[in-house]
């Protein structure tokens, strides 16, 4: 059985770092906003070239305190993809603003700077961009149009942790950038976290209060804040861990160039790496009209692929509110219907890439 992803082999390569480092933590008796995170907030920010970070509990929780650092708010509408996960629109809503969607680019699959300008309007505040399956969006772009409407750029990193945009790391491309470790990720935690990064001191303030209740020192309350801290242990591990990401990257990339040789002259549509991106393979997705009978014939071949959208944010159940109809975003909806997940992960071996991409072959 080839599965989608096996964290445990990853932590087996790096046990005994991890493992010391965890008993470090236990054997300092402080599990919360300790030496562990601001060593950790520190070396991040380094990694990702901004001047601060500020850990917090999650991916979610991350985007949503960023919209407040930025002031962000009932009545306000926030510009993003429809083709993300859940947490990306929900961070909008959180803050009681209306997420306004943007079809994508059909061979990137990140938000289409073209069709941003007409989705602006008075009440735009910000533009929460995905930088999807590790692959930075256009950023020039973007930039562009924000600081001509006077817009925040919010950056959704959670899938791109190492990814660069003309040689810049994703998260210090606009004013907040925003990450989740959730296990899966390029940079996984053992369990929920999320950082915010930002060369903006005020935001860095801002979020470093809103974090911890909106104290700005113990019992002193200045904002409506939220407990959203990342924890001691998972900043040991996090750390433990970044020295090793660069590495990982690179192996995600052979991965991907495997795939691209073992599938070439496949009917099936191939990842695509853009102009001036430097792309991390998150997740290596590929595309097809058949997508639904491929993934049952590869689950019967022994190979878990995933579905890495099944359905645009605002046909979801629970964004029925906005009245959004099919049609909305015509590529993010066409796209949902045709693109598949397969499988990449550092400790993933050539062989297991060849007998993915045999059985694709033979479906085709």
């Amino acid at each position: 059985m080839i599965y989608f992803g096996d964290l445990k082999k990853q932590y087996l390569s790096i046990k005994k770092d991890i493992d010391r480092s965890i008993a470090k933590t236990l054997n300092s008796g402080w599990f919360i906003l300790g030496q562990e995170v601001k060593k950790f907030e520190k070396e991040f920010a380094k990694y990702c070239g901004t001047k601060y970070a500020i850990g917090v509990g999650n991916g979610l929780e991350a985007l949503q305190i960023a919209l407040m650092s930025l002031n962000i708010g009932p009545g306000d509408e926030v510009i993003t993809a429809p083709n993300s996960a859940m947490a990306t629109s929900l961070a909008i809503s959180a803050v009681g603003a209306k997420p306004v969607f943007v079809d994508i680019n059909p061979n990137s699959y990140n938000i289409d700077p073209v069709k941003i300008e007409k989705k602006i309007t008075k009440k735009t505040k910000a533009i929460l961009l995905v930088h999807l399956f590790g692959q930075s969006a256009q950023m020039d772009a973007i930039n562009k149009i924000a600081k001509k409407h006077n817009l925040k750029v919010v950056e959704d990193v959670c899938q791109a942790h190492g990814a660069k945009y003309k040689s810049k790391r994703t998260g210090s491309l606009g004013d907040v950038g925003c990450f989740s470790f959730y296990p899966s990720k390029n940079l996984g935690a053992y369990g929920d976290g999320g950082m915010i990064i930002t060369s903006d001191q005020k935001v860095f303030q801002q979020a470093r209060k809103l974090r911890d209740y909106g104290q700005k020192e113990r019992n002193i309350f200045l904002e409506k804040g939220l407990n959203s801290r990342l924890d001691e242990i998972q900043a040991a591990i996090l750390r433990v861990k970044l020295k090793h990401l660069d590495k990982w990257n690179k192996k995600r990339r052979t991965l991907a160039k495997l795939y691209d040789k073992y599938l070439a002259n496949c009917d099936i549509i191939i990842p695509r790496q853009s102009k001036n991106c430097f792309h991390i393979y998150h997740l290596y997705v590929i595309q097809t009209k058949n997508r639904d009978k491929l993934q049952k014939y590869l689950a019967r071949q022994g190979i878990q692929a995933v579905i890495h959208y099944p359905k645009p944010i605002y046909l979801q159940k629970a964004y029925k509110d906005l009245k959004l109809k099919k049609g909305t975003c015509p590529v993010a909806e066409k796209l949902s219907q045709e693109i598949l997940s397969l499988p990449i992960y550092p400790e993933l071996t050539e062989n297991q890439v060849k007998k993915i991409s045999q059985a694709i072959k033979k479906f085709v």
